[in-house]
């Protein structure tokens, strides 16, 4: 094993018969190669258990005579090269957001105008969404187009449609090339444009349609296979529901390799998906391996069990730090609750992660104009638990006007006593606070840095805020349940 991050899991002395703590560039991973090929044994790599830096590798590996072992560097390439890629989708006929790449700023204002706004913009081939901004606008196309050659050098920066409102979804699949199996179909708690490992999701998911879950899997199956995928394939995917009520979902992106969230789902399912991936790698097929579950043609099965993830972030430890999340990743860890009810399930993950939802109390409310429609009912739902409510004047207003009783609160620059001073002197339990856009104003960044130092839960989209209710709902009810997966999986 080759591991430049030496963190606890990687560097276990029982994983590997040999483990190198070297930097993941082309030079140390020949010299390691070079080395090992001097036993006699044959040798071959695999890429896809460490992430996008070592799928950015694989075409050079194998041009330097390394053998690639799994999913091959042209799949790789091609799931990655966004007009390839797109020509793969065509085929298939499967939707993806409208989009286009650029090398220029006259080029990105070309794609931006022809797709409409708001626009995802981001170089290819990055790590955990690094330099990824959503730009409503010219003038941020430009700005982010002048920066972006640090991050892009000789590859084109993407730039997609922005699906407003719309689901994310995280799907795990095994591939051998000839058969698929599902290991879980994820929903993000979060909508989508918020980094998916920056998003609390939940296995299986609690509010998508059967039908739509079939033309998931549908398409997961259809990519699998004509990636010629050998071993983990992880998809990411949108479900955005238009005037009518129907579904639409589109493929953001296919990653031929382990995710983040295998893990998770091997956790959840009792199946070893890394272990299993391994071996395929090495020649097995899934159909001496899981031939139950191919023969079930289903998803693996999490039981009667709800399986949340939720992420960890260090807002403690950064002084003045802005908690508002987005398309570039910002958490340094993940934590896992599990219950028979996905409230449960969600308000454990959040406890693990460091927040613990209140049973009572005053929740604050300040949300962006376009998501003051939508948040009568969320407030509506924080009443009937038996929470007082406290707003700036605009969200007040529109609550007020629902028929709620709500307290006025100052913005940070109209006066006191202002939203913050309410966090100072403990009178808020709960901060629900949606930010206006990519750059968030100085009343929003006051109020949720305050809230980090007083260590009060902040949500900052409204699908979270329904979530915190669901928890908040299952704790009220009744005492939190312990289970050991052990005693789960033993029990199935």
């Amino acid at each position: 094993m080759v591991n430049c991050n030496p963190e606890t899991v990687s560097t276990d002395y029982d994983t590997s018969d040999r483990l190198y703590f070297e930097p993941l560039t082309l030079e140390d991973v020949l010299a390691i190669h070079d080395h090992e090929a001097r036993s006699g044994a044959e040798i071959g790599v695999i890429v896809q258990f460490g992430g996008q830096t070592p799928l950015n590798l694989s075409q050079r590996l194998r041009a330097a005579g390394v053998k690639i072992i799994g999913t091959s560097p042209d799949s790789i390439d091609l799931a990655e090269d966004r007009k390839q890629f797109g020509k793969l989708l065509d085929g298939l006929k499967i939707p993806q957001s409208a989009g286009g790449t650029a090398t220029s700023v006259e080029e990105a204002l070309a794609v931006a105008n022809r797709i409409g706004y708001p626009v995802l913009v981001r170089p290819s081939y990055v790590l955990g969404g690094r330099a990824m901004v959503i730009a409503y606008d010219a003038e941020s196309v430009q700005r982010y187009m002048h920066e972006a050659v640090e991050y892009s050098q000789d590859r084109p920066v993407l730039i997609d449609h922005f699906l407003e409102n719309a689901i994310e979804i995280d799907v795990d699949a095994l591939c051998d090339s000839e058969d698929v199996i599902i290991a879980g179909i994820m929903q993000h708690i979060e909508e989508a444009g918020i980094h998916s490992g920056d998003s609390s999701c939940v296995l299986p998911a609690v509010s998508i349609r059967p039908e739509t879950l079939d033309t998931i899997r549908t398409y997961t199956r259809q990519l699998a296979l004509a990636l010629k995928v050998v071993g983990l394939v992880n998809l990411q995917l949108a479900i955005q529901r238009d005037a009518a009520g129907k579904d639409h979902v589109y493929i953001i992106e296919v990653n031929p390799r382990a995710s983040r969230t295998v893990p998770y789902v091997s956790k959840a399912t009792g199946i070893p998906l890394a272990k299993i991936a391994s071996r395929i790698m090495t020649g097995r097929k899934l159909r001496e391996l899981l031939p139950a579950e191919l023969a079930k043609g289903k998803d693996l099965d999490t039981g009667s069990h709800y399986f949340v993830k939720s992420p960890v972030f260090p807002w403690a430890k950064f002084a003045g730090v802005d908690t508002v999340l987005g398309p570039e990743m910002k958490s340094t860890g993940e934590v896992m609750g599990v219950a028979s009810h996905f409230g449960e399930a969600y308000a454990k993950a959040q406890l693990a992660a460091g927040q613990l939802l209140p049973t009572a109390g005053t929740v604050f409310f300040s949300v962006k104009d376009t998501d003051k429609p939508a948040v009568v009912e969320i407030a509506r739902r924080y009443v009937q638990l038996g929470f007082k409510l406290v707003a700036t004047e605009g969200t007040a207003h529109v609550l007020e006007n629902a028929g709620m009783v709500v307290e006025h609160v100052f913005k940070v620059n109209e006066g006191r006593p202002n939203a913050v001073d309410l966090i100072k002197s403990d009178r808020v339990q709960l901060i629900i606070n949606t930010p206006r856009g990519q750059d968030t104003v100085f009343d929003e960044k006051a109020i949720r840095r305050a809230a980090v130092l007083a260590r009060i839960p902040t949500i900052t989209t409204l699908s979270a805020a329904q979530a915190a209710a669901d928890g908040i709902a299952a704790r009220q009810k009744h005492q939190t349940t312990v289970h050991a997966l052990q005693a789960l999986h033993s029990n199935r």
